[in-house]
């Protein structure tokens, strides 16, 4: 029968045998998450920087179950009731009043209707905002155009400007080339009379 000696004995070698194992499983685990982090391009900074965002997200989410009463948890999720039709600014018609509809007598006109409100989407906006922004966005384009056609037919004026200069430069230098031409051909026409005229003077001619 084993002794108590040799029993803690083996249960020493055993726990070192574990520790063994769990250090092995330990460094490949290691080897796998730089893999990764090398494949992905990340850093142990990056890790920290994710894992600090989720525990604030979590403890910001503990504080909001624990802390804010459920009437006023609720009141976050309320559909709108209002809106402008200017600007498609919503207002669920609890909590303080937003200024385009604070002074309004009458609020009925700010009204929505069951479908548009279910209507609005992720963003808290409507789709008639959203058809609303659309129209901005073609007025403002319209706008844009004429702008666009006076400054091409201004490029294409000019371009023409130009051509025009350039003609007639050219027209002004072949003109002084014919003046030019036109200067030469009496002088030669002179000189030749001349030799001609020497030529018969001379005493051989005479003879």
């Amino acid at each position: 029968m084993a002794t108590l000696e040799q029993i803690q004995a083996r249960m020493k070698k055993l726990q070192a045998q574990a520790e063994a194992l769990l250090a092995k499983r330990a460094q490949a685990a290691v080897d796998q998450i730089r893999e990764l982090m090398i494949k992905h391009g990340l850093t142990t900074a990056d890790i920290e920087a994710r894992a600090k965002a989720r525990r604030q997200a979590k403890a910001a989410g503990h504080r909001l179950s624990n802390g804010v009463p459920k009437a006023a948890s609720a009141k976050g999720k309320m559909p709108p009731k209002y809106r402008d039709p200017r600007t498609g600014a919503t207002w669920s018609g609890h909590a303080r009043p937003p200024a385009w509809i604070k002074d309004a007598k009458d609020r009925t006109r700010f009204l929505i209707d069951g479908t548009a409100a279910i209507a609005l989407n992720d963003n808290g906006a409507s789709k008639a905002t959203t058809a609303a922004k659309k129209v901005s966005a073609k007025k403002a384009a319209a706008k844009k155009a004429p702008a666009k056609k006076a400054a091409a037919k201004k490029v294409v004026a000019r371009k023409a400007a130009k051509k025009k200069v350039a003609a007639k430069k050219l027209v002004t230098k072949k003109a002084a080339a014919k003046k030019t031409v036109a200067k030469k051909a009496p002088t030669a026409k002179r000189a030749y009379v001349r030799k001609t005229a020497a030529k018969n003077a001379a005493p051989g001619a005479a003879a």
